[in-house]
């Protein structure tokens, strides 16, 4: 279960927290590291900080985007330390520990950090199912990046500690559609809108960011999303008659 779960790192700029994160994963038993266009790659202070951890950088996936490190997940959770202009479902470290287990069993996870400095960007955001928030002290709520991912990692362990205390459920397929799955019904609601004229292309506003949050909120399973995607094509065949 824990290997279903990814630790996505976004255009990290410091090796020496890329070993960190290695070392605070690793002590929660988990190993699959996602590197989003890192800024320099993993190089001799990344593997001595991750102290003993060195097998978690050596098989880190560097990848260009953060399409490319969600592909295939059926759950991405963001980390998020402040408010947005445009709200979004919010878990709690422990919430998000519990969910991301539960999920794993069926599907990849993946748990996303951001930029040191910045963290991840509104439209990174956006890509998540969930924003995770640490619910540390408000007069000093500063936690480095290994830091972060050590609370979260702690959270998965203990959820996948309590599952291990009860029976195992039979396995059955994911009824969440994965997350190339959504972007592609994202691009096809787009699509639509834009040639019926609901928007338009050179001032689109925040239609889609809110049909975006809409979606998520409700969180369609598969089966209904076929329908989404079935009614859009109905549209279209008419359109075209």
């Amino acid at each position: 279960m824990l290997e279903n779960i990814r630790i996505v790192l976004v255009e990290t700029s410091h090796t020496g927290n890329m070993g960190s994160v290695a070392r605070a994963m690793k002590t929660m038993g988990l190993t699959n590291l996602y590197l989003v266009n890192p800024l320099v790659k993993p190089d001799s202070q990344a593997i001595s900080l991750a102290a003993g951890a060195s097998d978690v950088i050596g098989a880190a996936k560097i990848v260009d985007n953060l399409d490319d490190a969600i592909a295939g997940c059926s759950l991405v959770v963001g980390t998020s330390a402040r408010s947005r202009s445009l709200p979004w479902p919010m878990l709690d470290s422990r919430e998000c520990g519990i969910k991301s287990v539960q999920e794993a069993q069926q599907a990849p996870v993946a748990l996303v950090f951001g930029r040191e400095r910045v963290g991840l960007t509104n439209d990174e955001l956006q890509k998540c199912h969930y924003h995770v928030s640490i619910h540390a002290n408000p007069e000093y709520s500063s936690l480095n990046l290994a830091m972060a991912v050590q609370v979260i990692s702690y959270e998965v362990r203990m959820a996948w500690l309590a599952a291990q205390q009860q029976a195992q459920p039979a396995w059955e397929e994911s009824p969440y559609p994965l997350v190339d799955d959504l972007e592609r019904f994202y691009q096809h609601l787009e699509q639509m809108m834009l040639q019926s004229g609901f928007i338009r292309a050179a001032n689109p506003g925040q239609v889609m960011s809110k049909l975006r949050r809409l979606f998520t909120r409700a969180r369609p399973e598969r089966d209904e999303l076929n329908i989404l995607r079935g009614m859009l094509a109905s549209f279209a065949k008419k359109d075209r008659e």
